[in-house]
């Protein structure tokens, strides 16, 4: 059956994860799987939707793992941020290559390389229908990309976080390792917090409950998948209040 191709959210905002770029190499960039990624932004473009992206660095460095090993933690944080504008400036490229308009925005100023971030110019741009990667996280050492992800979506009036991961929803356990693990097709915010369920951190969590906005948890790594979230077909977890 064909879902009408009427959009359900005109706005929203793709959280991708560092490790989803790096493939089954585990590390890096794999370029296959960035083309992938950019052909289906570039599919939900061509529906009139508004795209801003977030992007993790945790294929080339994650702070908090830095940080376990004795390094500083905010100077293991920095480094995160820095991982995540290099992520930024591979998927912008992907995307141009195809003909999608993007702009990079960074929240540590780096003018030779991305706009420094600016909301109404972030905003400017999603209403001329280029795609927007903001990177290097909030700016801020102790904040996820998570949270960076929940904070930008609101900063921009999204209607929703699209959270891609590996799994195809919220489990009650972790579905590799427990076949007993029940998949949840809605929660709530505070069923998130309550059992400490890997959605996303308990700050970008609670930046969304306050502000009501939904969380759309679900799985990358089937092509099409970005697509169906945003006609709204049930597909993966959604997060949202009461």
């Amino acid at each position: 059956m064909m879902v009408d191709e009427k959009p359900k959210y005109s706005r929203i905002l793709l959280k991708l994860s560092g490790e989803a770029l790096a493939g089954g190499q585990g590390y890096g960039i794999a370029p296959e799987v960035i083309s992938q990624i950019a052909s289906e932004i570039s599919d939900i473009v061509d529906l009139g939707v508004e795209v801003a992206l977030v992007i993790g660095g945790g294929n080339i460095f994650r702070g908090v793992a830095a940080a376990s090993t004795g390094m500083d933690r905010a100077s293991a944080d920095y480094m995160g941020m820095l991982a995540t504008v290099m992520n930024s400036l591979a998927l912008q490229d992907a995307l141009e290559q195809i003909g999608v308009v993007t702009r990079v925005q960074s929240a540590i100023e780096m003018q030779e390389i991305a706009e420094p971030y600016i909301r109404r110019r972030a905003v400017r741009h999603l209403e001329k229908g280029r795609v927007v990667i903001f990177g290097a996280g909030t700016g801020n050492p102790y904040f996820t990309t998570d949270t960076a992800a929940s904070l930008r979506a609101m900063e921009i009036g999204a209607e929703a976080i699209l959270k891609a991961t590996k799994v195809d929803g919220v489990y009650s356990a972790d579905p590799a390792k427990d076949k007993d693990a029940v998949k949840f097709p809605s929660l709530t915010y505070l069923d998130v917090l309550k059992r400490g369920l890997q959605v996303m951190d308990a700050t970008a969590t609670s930046l969304c409950m306050d502000n009501n906005l939904p969380i759309v948890v679900f799985d990358l790594t089937v092509p099409g998948n970005i697509k169906k979230v945003v006609l709204g077909e049930p597909i993966g977890t959604i997060v949202k209040g009461e």
